[in-house]
């Protein structure tokens, strides 16, 4: 009768865990999605400002967080079908991708981390050489563009404020055609509206760009650390329970065989 009700309640268990795990699985699926919208969204909303830092690492972030994310998304679906055939073999399979993916996303909400740390030295040294050697040279078309684009965007001129651009190569050359600052800080843009600095035509009083970009980087790099680390631990939850389960299965194999 003890014997009879341990079998009972060892099933009951395996059953809950069971469904708890498939629950689970499609949770994680979802998770994979959000994960993956995340890093594209990152590179969607900012692959225009990329040009303007000095290392890769926010951009490495975002990818890393998309591939965690697709990954998530094909394990999700195979743990859901791992756990409804309860293979354990495919279980098996099924606990070391977590375990995988838990490092990668770990990394991309570390790697974040680390960045947002060093953000602030690193526009500080970077931004302001950019604007002033490379804007509107030859082959630097795309940090041109991000440029104007960064100070449009955020309503600013210059990397600490529009001062900034009276030493810059383009300034300084005929083809600035005597503008003082480029016609990307002026509050409505028309041809050659950078001749005129008053703060009534450009960003003069609203300050620098470096202040303004490093916020924005910082709130997105948040986000991408939080949502990283947020949904690995998840995984850790998972690998528990998927842990669990298989020996459960191997329990009941090993009482059916001695029953034999």
């Amino acid at each position: 009768m003890g014997s009879l009700y341990k079998d009972e309640q060892g099933d009951w268990i395996t059953v809950c865990l069971k469904y708890l795990l498939f629950v689970f699985n499609f949770l994680f699926w979802m998770g994979g999605g959000v994960v993956m919208g995340v890093g594209v969204w990152t590179l969607v909303d900012k692959g225009e400002y990329l040009s303007l830092l000095a290392s890769s690492t926010f951009a490495v972030s975002a990818y890393i967080l998309i591939l965690a994310g697709g990954l998530v998304m094909v394990t999700g679906f195979l743990g859901c079908c791992a756990v409804i055939r309860e293979q354990k073999s495919c279980l098996s399979t099924y606990f070391s991708c977590l375990l995988l993916i838990f490092l990668i996303e770990l990394v991309a909400g570390v790697l974040a981390y680390v960045y947002y740390q060093a953000l602030s030295e690193e526009l500080k040294q970077h931004l302001s050489k950019t604007m002033t050697e490379n804007y509107a040279q030859p082959g630097k078309e795309s940090i041109t563009q991000s440029v104007d684009r960064l100070q449009q965007d955020f309503k600013c001129c210059g990397s600490n404020n529009s001062f900034d651009w009276t030493h810059s190569v383009y300034i300084m050359s005929q083809q600035a055609e005597k503008r003082l600052v480029p016609d990307s800080c002026c509050k409505t843009i028309t041809p050659q509206c950078g001749m005129r600095d008053h703060p009534s035509n450009i960003y003069k009083v609203e300050g620098g760009c470096i202040t303004k970009l490093e916020q924005f980087l910082a709130d997105h790099l948040l986000i991408i650390g939080a949502v990283g680390i947020g949904v690995a631990c998840l995984q850790l939850v998972g690998a528990v329970l998927t842990a669990c389960f298989i020996y459960l299965l191997y329990k009941e194999e090993e009482e059916d065989f001695s029953d034999v």
